[in-house]
């Protein structure tokens, strides 16, 4: 009734995996999703940086291309230019950090990676603190 199958199925893996796919562990897959995290929080840290100067800023940008030139291999990121200041509403921009500190908090955590854990907090701490007075005075 029924014809019998004549091929190998495309969807099994009897034999084995296969060489030619890479595949990555689950550590790898996390550095990858850290270094992500990091960037992307680099990235809004020079868009802070170009809005408004700040030593702490400065700083935090510095130790988040190290971390991320860490779990890249020696890689650095691209930076943003901090040239032209562009005028983004700053608490915009620290309520994205602060969103963006915390991905890197969990992804770090999960993956023990103390240092960018430790980072990750601080960031979490300032980006709140910077929002705090705009908070309290627009209620």
């Amino acid at each position: 009734m029924y014809e019998p199958i004549r091929d190998k199925s495309v969807h099994s893996t009897v034999d084995g995996p296969n060489p030619d796919f890479p595949h990555r562990s689950r550590e790898e897959e996390l550095d990858i999703q850290l270094a992500g995290h990091l960037a992307a929080l680099l990235a809004v840290t020079d868009e802070l940086r170009a809005a408004q100067a700040s030593a702490d800023l400065d700083t935090a940008a510095e130790r988040l291309a190290e971390q991320v030139g860490r779990l890249r291999g020696g890689r650095t990121p691209v930076r943003a230019s901090t040239s032209g200041r562009r005028d983004h509403g700053t608490a915009a921009l620290h309520r994205r950090a602060h969103a963006l500190a915390g991905r890197a908090l969990v992804v770090a955590a999960s993956r023990a990676d103390t240092a960018a854990a430790i980072l990750a907090a601080e960031r979490m701490d300032a980006h709140t603190a910077a929002l705090e007075p705009r908070e309290l005075a627009s209620r």
